[in-house]
């Protein structure tokens, strides 16, 4: 098995990600903190589809052939499997919902979203179910692991920059 984390403990990496994003309302750019919504919205869909394909290979294994995309869909909305996995995408729904209005983007609603992003971003070998299951996916494809890192690089940033 992978060990991604070479002496890193990913428990303690995920507690470092749940720290507060500090965004100061005196110097912060509309345009800033949109763009790095952006940023962090891109990079959670491609971790999100990634992770999708992954389970989708286990589930297989399980289960057998999924026939269709129709069917894949069906399994990713309702079968328990890929439970753990709806929270992320109900946050990428969040940030298309809030990116598409024409106000611009509240420094209170962005720190709202950042936050949930690290809940969800956190991992752990011995926590719930889901950062679990979060933990071993990276574990087992070291291309979830580097976008898991990129993702946690992008949630400890200063989006003013």
């Amino acid at each position: 098995m992978l060990k991604v984390n070479s002496g890193l403990n990913m428990a303690t990496w995920g507690k470092c990600l749940l720290r507060s994003l500090p965004m100061s309302s005196t110097n912060s750019s509309p345009n800033a903190v949109r763009h790095h919504l952006q940023q962090v919205r891109s990079a959670f869909l491609r971790l999100h589809k990634a992770l999708l394909d992954s389970e989708r290979i286990l589930y297989e294994q399980f289960y057998g052939r999924i026939p269709s995309s129709g069917e894949f869909f069906r399994l990713v909305i309702g079968h328990e499997w890929f439970n753990w996995l709806r929270p992320m995408s109900q946050f990428i729904a969040s940030v298309d919902e809030t990116l598409s209005t024409k106000e611009p983007v509240t420094l209170e609603r962005a720190n709202e979203l950042l936050e949930e992003a690290r809940r969800i971003n956190y991992l752990s070998e011995d926590g719930t179910p889901e950062q679990q299951r979060y933990y071993y996916a990276i574990q087992r494809d070291p291309n979830i692991a580097i976008m898991y890192v990129e993702v946690g690089q992008l949630l400890a940033a200063n989006p003013e920059q």
